[in-house]
């Protein structure tokens, strides 16, 4: 295996795990949070700490991602593949926010039962609530940038087929126009828009996941002939300077 599909493993098997954490924190936090009563209730504290450590792990394996790919697009384009691996921190520290609002949840409702003033805990869970509602969707919304960065380098360097960055620039775009509409109050999340919106970015990060883990990078992309003439020449040198050294011995031997 050499470095090239290595580093398409890597990148491909950590695309797959930020879904593997992302969508059961999204189950787990659901109906949870969605109660307005739930911090003055009985709760669910291991669920909602458990949704916090999907997050948390979710966060870090998007930032994985770049990390993982960062030595290889950035042969492409070095500004673009900066602004990359600086988006997908950017989005790691949007949910991470979400998570010291979920953990701050849990940590009231366990205060609850001391409390003397119900309201006053009630409306402090509400509004870490919707602070964390918003963290998730601005952080998850920082995709249609990602797409944006990553598509671009991806379907000029052709490491992989040009349809799957191609999903990913269409939907920078839609994407990109409905986390405008939100933060303006036009959308919504939960409407339809905002499915239709989200689904070519959602494709085209599990397509990409899945290609990178079980194909790599396509061997004819330049990047990719580029790099196998590179690892051939240091190869080469490699084994010239091993026989050098075996001659070398045993003139001195003889």
């Amino acid at each position: 295996m050499t470095s090239m599909r290595k580093t398409a493993l890597v990148a491909g098997v950590l695309y797959l795990l930020t879904y593997a954490s992302s969508i059961p924190a999204a189950l787990l936090l659901g109906n949870t949070l969605a109660d307005p009563a739930y911090i003055t209730g009985a709760g669910a504290d291991g669920q909602i700490r458990l949704a916090a450590l999907f997050d948390i792990i979710n966060g870090l394996t998007a930032f994985g991602t770049a990390v993982a790919l960062y030595s290889v697009v950035k042969r492409q384009h070095e500004g673009l593949a900066i602004g990359f691996v600086a988006s997908r921190l950017f989005e790691a520290a949007i949910l991470f926010i979400g998570v010291v609002s979920v953990v701050s949840i849990a940590a009231l409702r366990e205060a609850a039962a001391t409390a003397t003033d119900p309201a006053a805990l009630a409306a402090a869970g509400t509004t870490l609530v919707s602070q964390y509602k918003v963290a998730f969707v601005l952080g998850t919304g920082i995709c249609a940038l990602n797409a944006f960065l990553l598509g671009s380098l991806l379907f000029r360097s052709r490491l992989v087929p040009r349809a799957i960055p191609a999903l990913g620039l269409i939907g920078a775009v839609s994407f990109g126009v409905w986390n405008i509409g939100f933060v303006l109050g036009v959308t919504e999340p939960g409407t339809p828009w905002h499915g239709i919106s989200v689904a070519p970015v959602f494709i085209w990060e599990l397509v990409l996941g899945l290609w990178m883990t079980f194909k790599g990078f396509r061997k004819d992309a330049p990047l990719m002939v580029e790099s196998a003439a590179q690892e051939s020449i240091i190869d080469a040198s490699v084994s010239a300077s091993r026989s050098s050294i075996g001659v070398a011995s045993k003139a001195g031997a003889a």
